[in-house]
């Protein structure tokens, strides 16, 4: 589980993200924002700016879907 924070810079858009994501290596986890960002947004690589990727302990995390998914074992016992 990481979080994931940056920048996307467009001609006509320019925001801050951070997003949470699940994965095994930062490595993944920064192609994984690549793909949703370019997928949802049509932002090409460079536009996306990544500044920082950390690890999330699952007791921290955010995204309410993100957190059943990881947690799902440990409630549903």
């Amino acid at each position: 589980m990481f979080r994931v924070t940056g920048k996307m810079v467009k001609p006509n858009l320019k925001t801050t993200f951070r997003k949470e994501v699940r994965a095994l290596k930062p490595e993944d986890a920064k192609e994984k924002i690549f793909m949703e960002l370019g997928s949802k947004h049509r932002a090409k690589r460079f536009q996306i700016r990544i500044f920082k990727v950390e690890e999330v302990p699952p007791e921290e995390i955010e995204s309410p879907l993100i957190r059943k998914l990881t947690l799902k074992d440990e409630t549903d016992v």
